[in-house]
């Protein structure tokens, strides 16, 4: 098995929660050639009316100054991290199992599987339970994969 997991680089703002209000901020980075690897959006609970939303990458500085003219600033929390590999089945439960053994609570995560690949997104409280979520995760690619057998014993 083989993963990848790099830091996420985040820009955010805060959006109106109407319909449009994501496209108003996105068609800026659009015509500043932004191709985002990531997007995401959520209602704020305690602001009725308004939304968060969250892009990656901005590369160059046409991107940054677009990214600013709407309103929107990196982030340094929550820790955002990509993670992809190969797939194979109980590989999140073995993954989650492995990471709150050591203690590391997610702040959030979403993976999702593509024929014999995955990819996701994953929060982190902070840069130490990141770097050590990774450590594991390269710990369990070196392990053989899992194999369940139809016979039992």
């Amino acid at each position: 098995m083989s993963f990848k997991m790099d830091r996420v680089h985040v820009w955010a703002c805060e959006v109106k929660d109407v319909p449009g209000g994501v496209t108003e901020k996105l068609s800026l980075l659009d015509r500043a050639g932004s191709n985002l690897d990531y997007v995401y959006t959520q209602r704020l609970p305690d602001k009725p009316g308004h939304g968060l939303l969250c892009v990656a990458p901005l590369v160059g500085a046409e991107q940054v100054k677009a990214a600013k003219g709407a309103g929107m600033n990196e982030v340094n929390e929550p820790i955002v991290m990509r993670v992809e590999g190969d797939n194979n089945a109980g590989l999140a439960h073995r993954l989650k199992h492995e990471w709150a053994s050591a203690n590391i609570n997610l702040h959030g995560a979403i993976l999702a599987v593509c024929g014999n690949k995955f990819i996701g997104y994953i929060t982190f409280d902070s840069v130490d339970d990141a770097n050590k979520a990774a450590r594991i995760l390269a710990d369990l690619g070196v392990q053989k994969p899992y194999v369940a057998n139809a016979k039992h014993a």
